[in-house]
């Protein structure tokens, strides 16, 4: 049987995308690899001989993210060199000439058409394709497969599954794309113009979920302020939508991945107040001057951030709230960056995802003037991430004695680990005799005990019964 092994970096969306296409090939018959190849010491022979396909969902938003990515290409052909690698995403969309040139055994599917995986089990199946030949000869083959094919393929959302092969909770992708141009960003040119899975479809897909027994679903997107779809009498926006699946469903949760602050109207905060949405929301913020704000193009201020988070926290208690943030964007100066961590400290942020300023080609903020030497942006880095460490320490410190719903995630490792309805990681303390994979997509209630020592864990919590 051959064996199609997936590797996935970057964000939710790509996860989601990769888990469907494991169903499909599964579906399919081909047996299905999703440990990442760098985590394996060792590989059976038998396993390096039966490996085919490679699949490798790219990631393009830093030149960080790139590296990795031709790093885990060119690692799977050293320690695969019976299979074809092929490789999709953002990164495959923007940078398909350079990545075809690292080796003959590289096939490349563009990320606007990655809904290509779906088909693609069946037409192998359809040809009796055994990879039979060289791993070359495989690829040219499943290269001309592709070329003929994916000018048909026209939804960006065919990617789509119930089973999930290396996460507990589900996703579904109701959103791809981005009709803004912020000047930093390399995502609106790899996933195209904003376009909306219909509200009728997201509902029969949630309503799949929940019967297949699971908790909770992240609905994601590139961009959900730009979600639009046809309701009952009127067009609607993404308020709508969460609204129409609370109305429509029973016991599913919803979890929202990634919003822009200005979302966070009094509209939406009304379908927020439903008991089934989680407390755990992500704003992109990127910064705390207005005038970086403005250089980067992004549609909100400063002050609109402070009001989202201030409306969140009047409707939930204690949510967890996290933000993404960007140190030395061009022209950012000392004040601009106090104003930064000024805005994240009056936010109190339950976690800061900051990152360095990387200068993508085809944006404007490429070839912008003042750019900020790597030195002075990597010191900004630190006290962001010392800050972050403080601020998620505090929040975890809050819940301590207190219980909270949660699920245990399925994990290979066999960790007993679960994340929290307000997404705290934490180790859970099983009593004697019981086995995690007896608690595996289930959910829980747990007492939270503490800060953990566990690295992968935030905190330490005990089920209660």
């Amino acid at each position: 049987m051959s064996i199609v092994h997936f590797e996935t970096l970057g964000c939710k969306l790509n996860q989601i995308e990769s888990e469907s296409a494991c169903k499909i090939f599964s579906d399919y018959g081909y047996q299905i690899s999703v440990k990442p190849v760098q985590s394996q010491n060792s590989i059976q022979e038998q396993t390096l001989r039966d490996t085919k396909l490679c699949v490798v969902n790219t990631c393009t938003v830093t030149a960080k993210a790139e590296q990795k990515c031709r790093r885990t290409i060119n690692l799977l052909l050293k320690k695969f060199p019976f299979s074809v690698v092929l490789v999709t995403g953002c990164y495959a969309q923007v940078e398909k000439n350079q990545i075809e040139k690292i080796d003959e055994r590289v096939v490349v599917l563009p990320g606007e058409k990655k809904d290509f995986l779906a088909e693609l089990p069946k037409l192998l199946c359809d040809q009796k394709f055994g990879f039979d030949l060289s791993p070359a000869e495989n690829a040219k083959k499943i290269r001309s497969l592709i070329d003929d094919g994916i000018k048909f393929t026209k939804t960006k959302f065919a990617l789509s599954t119930d089973v999930f092969f290396n996460h507990s909770r589900s996703s579904i992708k109701v959103q791809d794309g981005c009709g803004n141009s912020c000047s930093f960003c390399r995502i609106h040119i790899a996933r195209g113009k904003p376009v909306s899975l219909a509200a009728s479809e997201v509902l029969e897909r949630v309503k799949k979920l929940e019967e297949a027994g699971q908790k909770e679903v992240v609905l994601t997107g590139v961009n959900l302020c730009q979600y639009r779809s046809e309701f009952p009498g009127k067009t609607g926006d993404f308020a709508d939508l969460l609204e129409y699946l609370n109305q429509n469903t029973s016991t599913i949760n919803f979890r929202i991945s990634s919003l822009y602050p200005q979302r966070i109207d009094e509209r939406f905060l009304s379908v927020l107040k439903n008991s089934r949405v989680r407390p755990h929301f992500h704003l992109s913020v990127q910064s705390g001057s207005d005038s970086i704000l403005e250089a980067m193009n992004r549609p909100y201020t400063a002050d609109q951030v402070l009001k989202a988070v201030e409306n969140l926290r009047s409707i939930f208690e204690n949510p967890f709230i996290a933000c993404d943030i960007i140190a030395g964007f061009p022209g950012e100066t000392e004040d601009d960056f106090e104003k930064t961590m000024e805005l994240c400290s009056k936010c109190n942020f339950s976690w800061i995802h900051a990152f360095p300023f990387s200068a993508r080609p085809g944006t404007p903020a490429y070839s912008m003037k003042n750019q900020i030497p790597q030195n002075i942006a990597r010191k900004r880095m630190e006290r962001l991430t010392e800050l972050a460490d403080n601020q998620k320490s505090s929040y975890v410190q809050s819940f301590v004695g207190k219980s909270v719903h949660a699920i245990m995630e399925k994990r290979q490792d066999r960790l007993s680990r679960c994340v929290t309805e307000n997404f705290l990681h934490a180790h859970v303390q099983l009593d004697e005799g019981v086995s995690p994979q007896d608690l595996w997509d289930q959910e829980i209630n747990v007492k939270i005990l503490g800060n953990s020592n566990l690295s992968e864990c935030e905190c330490e919590c005990k089920i209660l019964h």
